[in-house]
Protein backbone atom coordinates (compact mmCIF):
# COMPACT_ATOMS: atom_id res chain seq x y z
CA UNK A 1 0.00 0.00 0.00
CA UNK A 2 0.86 3.15 -0.92
CA UNK A 3 1.42 6.31 0.98
CA UNK A 4 -2.42 7.28 2.66
CA UNK A 5 -3.28 10.69 1.60
CA UNK A 6 -4.60 12.64 4.35
CA UNK A 7 -8.74 12.22 4.32
CA UNK A 8 -10.61 15.17 4.46
CA UNK A 9 -14.48 15.42 6.57
CA UNK A 10 -16.96 17.86 5.28
CA UNK A 11 -20.07 18.60 6.91
CA UNK A 12 -21.89 19.21 4.15
CA UNK A 13 -24.01 22.85 4.59
CA UNK A 14 -27.17 23.79 2.45
CA UNK A 15 -26.97 27.37 1.05
CA UNK A 16 -30.01 27.89 -0.45
CA UNK A 17 -29.92 31.21 -3.25
CA UNK A 18 -32.71 33.13 -4.15
CA UNK A 19 -33.13 34.09 -8.13
CA UNK A 20 -29.77 36.22 -8.56
CA UNK A 21 -27.65 33.82 -7.11
CA UNK A 22 -27.22 35.40 -4.16
CA UNK A 23 -27.45 33.72 -0.69
CA UNK A 24 -30.97 33.49 1.36
CA UNK A 25 -31.05 34.32 4.83
CA UNK A 26 -33.31 32.78 7.41
CA UNK A 27 -36.09 34.99 7.98
CA UNK A 28 -35.99 36.36 11.17
CA UNK A 29 -38.67 35.75 14.14
CA UNK A 30 -41.77 38.45 14.13
CA UNK A 31 -44.29 38.69 16.88
CA UNK A 32 -46.54 37.09 14.73
CA UNK A 33 -47.47 33.35 16.28
CA UNK A 34 -49.36 32.34 19.41
CA UNK A 35 -48.67 33.64 23.24
CA UNK A 36 -49.44 32.59 26.75
CA UNK A 37 -50.15 35.54 29.23
CA UNK A 38 -49.32 34.46 32.64
CA UNK A 39 -50.55 36.25 35.97
CA UNK A 40 -47.69 38.34 37.60
CA UNK A 41 -48.01 37.74 40.64
CA UNK A 42 -49.31 33.44 40.36
CA UNK A 43 -47.30 32.61 37.27
CA UNK A 44 -49.98 30.77 36.02
CA UNK A 45 -51.54 31.17 32.37
CA UNK A 46 -54.52 34.12 31.98
CA UNK A 47 -54.77 34.12 28.47
CA UNK A 48 -53.75 33.35 25.05
CA UNK A 49 -53.45 35.93 22.07
CA UNK A 50 -52.75 34.72 18.58
CA UNK A 51 -51.11 37.64 16.85
CA UNK A 52 -51.31 38.01 13.26
CA UNK A 53 -49.71 40.73 10.40
CA UNK A 54 -51.55 41.56 7.76
CA UNK A 55 -50.08 44.56 5.38
CA UNK A 56 -47.00 45.45 8.14
CA UNK A 57 -49.48 45.57 10.81
CA UNK A 58 -50.21 43.50 13.62
CA UNK A 59 -53.22 42.88 15.71
CA UNK A 60 -53.22 40.49 18.58
CA UNK A 61 -56.65 38.85 19.33
CA UNK A 62 -57.72 37.20 22.79
CA UNK A 63 -58.31 33.50 21.85
CA UNK A 64 -58.45 31.79 25.33
CA UNK A 65 -59.13 32.91 28.55
CA UNK A 66 -58.49 30.84 31.55
CA UNK A 67 -61.76 31.56 33.57
CA UNK A 68 -60.90 31.77 37.34
CA UNK A 69 -63.40 30.31 40.26
CA UNK A 70 -66.47 32.94 40.18
CA UNK A 71 -65.66 34.45 37.37
CA UNK A 72 -67.97 34.87 33.93
CA UNK A 73 -67.00 32.27 31.37
CA UNK A 74 -69.07 34.54 28.59
CA UNK A 75 -67.72 37.65 29.73
CA UNK A 76 -68.59 40.46 27.55
CA UNK A 77 -67.18 43.47 26.85
CA UNK A 78 -69.36 46.00 28.76
CA UNK A 79 -67.09 48.53 28.61
CA UNK A 80 -65.82 48.34 25.71
CA UNK A 81 -66.81 51.92 23.04
CA UNK A 82 -68.26 51.50 19.22
CA UNK A 83 -68.61 48.20 17.33
CA UNK A 84 -67.13 46.16 20.34
CA UNK A 85 -69.23 47.30 23.18
CA UNK A 86 -71.42 43.76 24.59
CA UNK A 87 -69.74 41.86 22.28
CA UNK A 88 -67.66 38.59 23.56
CA UNK A 89 -64.20 39.54 24.99
CA UNK A 90 -62.88 35.92 23.41
CA UNK A 91 -62.02 36.94 20.16
CA UNK A 92 -61.34 40.55 20.30
CA UNK A 93 -58.53 42.60 18.95
CA UNK A 94 -56.97 43.37 22.31
CA UNK A 95 -53.92 44.68 20.28
CA UNK A 96 -53.85 47.05 17.35
CA UNK A 97 -51.76 48.74 14.60
CA UNK A 98 -48.10 47.55 16.09
CA UNK A 99 -45.82 48.16 13.22
CA UNK A 100 -42.36 46.16 13.13
CA UNK A 101 -39.30 48.16 13.80
CA UNK A 102 -36.23 45.76 13.93
CA UNK A 103 -37.38 43.28 17.26
CA UNK A 104 -39.82 46.53 18.36
CA UNK A 105 -43.02 47.05 17.37
CA UNK A 106 -44.65 50.27 17.63
CA UNK A 107 -47.67 52.97 17.08
CA UNK A 108 -50.24 50.60 18.26
CA UNK A 109 -52.54 50.10 20.83
CA UNK A 110 -53.79 47.65 23.53
CA UNK A 111 -56.98 47.53 25.42
CA UNK A 112 -58.48 46.28 28.84
CA UNK A 113 -61.25 44.78 28.09
CA UNK A 114 -62.02 45.49 31.83
CA UNK A 115 -62.95 48.65 31.85
CA UNK A 116 -62.18 49.66 28.00
CA UNK A 117 -59.92 51.12 28.79
CA UNK A 118 -57.35 51.85 25.59
CA UNK A 119 -53.51 52.62 26.20
CA UNK A 120 -50.40 53.22 23.91
CA UNK A 121 -48.73 49.98 23.13
CA UNK A 122 -44.97 48.83 22.43
CA UNK A 123 -43.88 45.37 22.16
CA UNK A 124 -39.96 44.09 21.95
CA UNK A 125 -39.08 40.37 20.75
CA UNK A 126 -36.75 38.61 22.24
CA UNK A 127 -33.83 37.99 19.83
CA UNK A 128 -34.85 34.05 20.06
CA UNK A 129 -38.23 34.97 19.63
CA UNK A 130 -40.15 33.20 22.42
CA UNK A 131 -40.24 36.24 24.79
CA UNK A 132 -42.38 39.44 23.86
CA UNK A 133 -42.77 42.07 25.98
CA UNK A 134 -45.85 44.24 25.90
CA UNK A 135 -46.02 47.30 27.17
CA UNK A 136 -49.52 49.72 27.47
CA UNK A 137 -48.97 53.39 28.84
CA UNK A 138 -50.13 56.53 28.76
CA UNK A 139 -48.72 59.93 27.23
CA UNK A 140 -44.80 58.68 27.48
CA UNK A 141 -43.95 54.96 27.63
CA UNK A 142 -42.15 55.68 31.20
CA UNK A 143 -45.75 55.88 32.74
CA UNK A 144 -46.84 52.28 31.74
CA UNK A 145 -47.05 48.85 32.83
CA UNK A 146 -44.75 45.40 30.92
CA UNK A 147 -46.08 41.92 30.74
CA UNK A 148 -43.19 39.24 29.80
CA UNK A 149 -45.66 36.70 27.22
CA UNK A 150 -44.43 33.48 26.29
CA UNK A 151 -44.66 31.86 22.90
CA UNK A 152 -46.56 28.84 22.37
CA UNK A 153 -46.45 26.19 19.58
CA UNK A 154 -48.70 27.31 16.44
CA UNK A 155 -50.76 24.09 17.21
CA UNK A 156 -51.60 24.69 20.77
CA UNK A 157 -54.85 25.73 20.08
CA UNK A 158 -56.09 22.99 18.21
CA UNK A 159 -54.43 20.59 20.93
CA UNK A 160 -56.91 18.30 23.11
CA UNK A 161 -55.38 20.26 25.94
CA UNK A 162 -56.11 23.60 25.04
CA UNK A 163 -60.62 23.50 25.43
CA UNK A 164 -61.72 27.06 24.81
CA UNK A 165 -62.69 28.82 27.63
CA UNK A 166 -66.34 29.64 26.75
CA UNK A 167 -69.09 27.90 25.11
CA UNK A 168 -69.31 29.20 21.58
CA UNK A 169 -65.74 30.36 21.62
CA UNK A 170 -65.25 29.43 18.25
CA UNK A 171 -68.18 31.58 16.57
CA UNK A 172 -66.98 34.47 18.64
CA UNK A 173 -63.40 34.53 17.13
CA UNK A 174 -64.82 33.79 14.16
CA UNK A 175 -66.76 37.31 14.41
CA UNK A 176 -63.85 39.26 14.16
Amino acid sequence: MGASLPRSIIIGALVLVDAAGLPVRAAEPTAAGLWEQVDDNSGKPESWFKITERNGVYVGNLVKIFVKPGEDENWVCDRCEGAEKGAPVLGLALIKGMRRNGDSYENGTIMDPRDGSVYRALMRLSPDGNKLEVRGYLGISLLGRSQTWNRLPDDALSSQDARPAAKGAGAAAQKK
